[in-house]
Formats: structure tokens, sequence, C-alpha cells
């Protein structure tokens, strides 16, 4: 059956006012548009929704029945139309963002405090995980943007860089290392070594680079989080390799930090997103804030 939203709101005003000339006023329709738009819905379902007389208009025992369902769908329809016009005016609406623990504990709050101020009705939901899982929860669509480290080729994904991670050393206080003016890799080799546990892409990554130098670094602890390493080190345990993205919070631990040279160690951190998936327009706003993050 084909019939109008139009026909439907031209039923209802007139079950609701009983007489023509008041709904056609509601509606700011003529006479004849609207008895029109009654006939053609009559014709429709195969029945009369009115009797009518010279005095009177009265809803038939079918159109009694109608009414009510013609009433929730027209509520039902208008809220729709207002939840996706808020939605687009960034006035309502979900958003889902994962991002590595090291930029949720630095960079990400004020960033956030930004978008809030924004947009205040925009509901944000932050998945702090590690930079692999981050990957996976955009891939999967469990989240529209994520923030971490470039993946590489990944042909279903987009990664917009945001700026230039460096990995740096973290020592205990007092440490012998903290005197040398430059670090290398080779200076590490005689002291306990604290790493993240395999497959941590920062792992795969100083492997490959003492590999290139023919070094190698025997973990004494490992563990799965940054948060862990920074309070191992300042516990005195060893040293450890972290992004600089961290250097804040592990110096909060008690530790210090230390930029390590020939060769540095760099990544890009950017914006993950699916590549044939639209964003949502609260993701579109939420990116151009995150790119604030580059300046």
């Amino acid at each position: 059956m084909n019939v109008s939203e139009r026909q439907l709101r031209a039923f209802a005003a007139l079950a609701r006012s009983g007489s023509f000339a008041e709904a056609c006023e509601l509606l700011h329709l003529s006479q004849p548009a609207l008895s029109i738009s009654i006939r053609k819905l009559e014709d429709t379902l195969g029945g009369r929704l009115f009797t009518r007389s010279t005095r009177s208009l009265a809803l038939t025992p079918e159109g009694e029945a109608f009414y009510p369902v013609v009433k929730r769908l027209l509520s039902d329809w208008d809220r729709a139309l207002e939840d996706v016009h808020n939605r687009f005016a960034l006035r309502r609406g979900k958003l889902h963002v994962a991002a590595m623990p090291t930029f949720t504990a630095s960079r990400l709050p004020a960033l956030l405090a930004r978008f809030h101020r924004t947009y205040p009705d925009i509901n944000v939901t932050v998945h702090d995980v590690v930079a692999e899982s981050v990957v996976e929860m955009v891939r999967q669509g469990r989240a529209e943007l994520g923030v971490s480290f470039d993946p590489g080729e990944a042909q279903d994904l987009t990664f917009k860089p945001l700026f230039r991670d460096q990995l740096v050393l973290a020592l205990p206080a007092g440490h012998a290392l903290l005197g040398k003016r430059e670090l290398s890799w080779e200076d590490l080799l005689p002291f306990p070594y604290i790493a993240l546990q395999r497959p941590s892409s920062i792992r795969r990554m100083v492997d490959n680079a003492l590999a290139e130098r023919s070094l190698q670094l025997t973990p004494a602890f490992e563990a799965h989080q940054l948060v862990s390493i920074g309070r191992m080190v300042a516990a005195g345990l060893g040293v450890g390799v972290v992004p600089s993205l961290s250097a804040a919070q592990v110096e909060e631990m008690g530790a210090a930090i230390r930029p390590i040279g020939s060769p540095a160690l760099v990544r890009e951190v950017g914006v993950l997103t699916r590549r044939r998936a639209p964003l949502s327009v609260a993701a579109q706003a939420m990116l151009a804030v995150l790119g604030e993050s580059a300046a």
C-alpha cells in the first residue's frame, strides 16, 4: 500500500478536530485538497474512515481503531526526524574512541575538554587499550576513531598522522647513566632491562633496532602495560624503553627520562578510521579536534 505521511496527517487532524474547516486551518490546506487526501487514503485502505453529513463528521469503527495507530506512527516519525536532525546538529549522539593509554593519559583529556565545551550533548566513550587493540577495535567497527602508532600496510584502514613520538629511556633515580650527556643503545647492555611483552609493537621496534646493530638485550623483567614498566623502573629493578608520550607519567612515578640516540627510534602517532566506512558527524567533529594535537 502506498500511503503518504501527508495523508496520515490529514486524517489525524480531521479526526482530532471533527471539522473540515478546523483541520484545513491546522494543516494550512484548502478544503478540496484535504478532501482529496482523505479520499485517496480511504481508497487505498479499502473503506470509509469517516461518516459525513451536512452537519456532522464522525469516525467509523474502522477509523476509531485506525486513529491511535496513526497518532503513534506520526509521533515516532517526528521523533525519528528530530533525533537525526539533532545528530547532524551535534545536539545528540554517541561516539566511541579507542586510544593508547599513553595518549589517553597525556594529550587526550585536554582535547576531550575542548570537544565537550563545543558539543556538550555528545556522549564519548574512550576505550584505553594497547596499540594493537586500537587497530582491531577500529577494524571491527567497535570504535569509529582510534589513536595509535602507524600500523603500516593496512588496506582496510586509513591513517592520518598527528605527530611523531620518540622512544626514550626510563631510569631509576640516581642511576649511573644519568651522568651521561648522550646515550646509545650499547649503554643499556650492562644493566637489567625491563621490556614490554611480545607482541608489543614497541618491543618489536626495539628488538629490530638492536638486531640491526648486532646487539641483544635479554629482559630481566617483562610487563604488558607501560605503567608497570614505569613503576618497576622507579622501584630500581632496571631500565626500560617507553614512548615520550608517557614520559611525564613515568617521571611522576619517580623515574628519570633520557633520550636515546644512535639511532633514535621514532614512530608516527595518528588517527585510524575504516577506509570504506563514512564517519558520523560527531566523529568528524572529534577528528577535527584531534587534529589540533598535531600543532
